[in-house]
């Protein structure tokens, strides 16, 4: 029997490679997308039948190329996990329009970009799931994150007329809010004295994205939130 595939867009150090681990672990071949070549290069060395593939997914000519490859490589991905962020701080009137621009493309247009690519094959097969990391922003616009938080409740809102659309006919369309600050090299410096159990793990994230995507039918999740047990809400 060949073995399944997965599409991770956003495969950076923390949530994303945790994804491509916790995917390959479960049996899938994973079709491995970021930016940075090098990166992608030594996790695709480190996980067995997982491929890398540079994309920009703002990009839609680079979506289809890349979805092309990604086909006659490994097959039709079973999952697509559109992990890919652009962010920004600052309020409407300190942010460069341009950056709310960009981050609306990687954000809400890239998802719409895989979506549209993968989701006929989904379709015909009669199942499949399409599963967006969001954050907190997605439900509220802060002052400082102007350049951001418009383009995540717009993907969340995307991801929802999706599911809509999609549910009825067999593929699986979930939102993961994650509200937490993820545990990064980054993160830990611009926090420097909180716990441990502050921050939230990228494999406890890539676990629960595992789970929603093999839910059962009868009882799909739609908007997911996950938060330490010490954030307050």
């Amino acid at each position: 029997m060949t073995a399944p595939v997965s599409l991770i867009s956003g495969v950076g150090p923390g949530t994303g490679s945790a994804l491509a681990r916790r995917f390959t672990e479960g049996g899938y071949r994973v079709a491995l997308l970021a930016r940075n070549e090098a990166r992608l290069a030594a996790l695709e060395k480190q996980l067995p039948g997982a491929k890398a593939y540079r994309c920009d997914v703002s990009d839609p000519a680079q979506v289809e190329a890349v979805a092309s490859a990604v086909e006659r490589d490994l097959g039709n991905p079973a999952v697509v996990i559109h992990n890919a962020v652009g962010g920004a701080f600052g309020t409407f009137r300190e942010i460069d329009p341009e950056i709310l621009n960009r981050n609306f493309q990687v954000n809400t247009m890239g998802l719409l970009y895989l979506a549209r690519r993968f989701a006929p094959a989904m379709i015909a097969a009669g199942k499949g799931a399409i599963v967006a990391t969001g954050n907190t922003s997605a439900l509220r616009g802060k002052a400082g994150f102007a350049g951001f938080a418009p383009t995540k409740a717009a993907q969340r809102i995307l991801a929802e007329a999706m599911a809509r659309d999609l549910g009825p006919q067999g593929v699986h369309v979930a939102y993961l809010v994650i509200d937490a600050v993820i545990d990064l090299e980054w993160t830990r410096k611009r926090w420097p004295d909180r716990p441990d159990d502050f921050f939230i793990k990228p494999k406890a994230i890539a676990d629960e994205v595992w789970h929603v995507a093999h839910q059962d039918r009868s009882a799909w999740s739609f908007n997911v939130e996950i938060r330490p047990f010490g954030e307050a809400w």
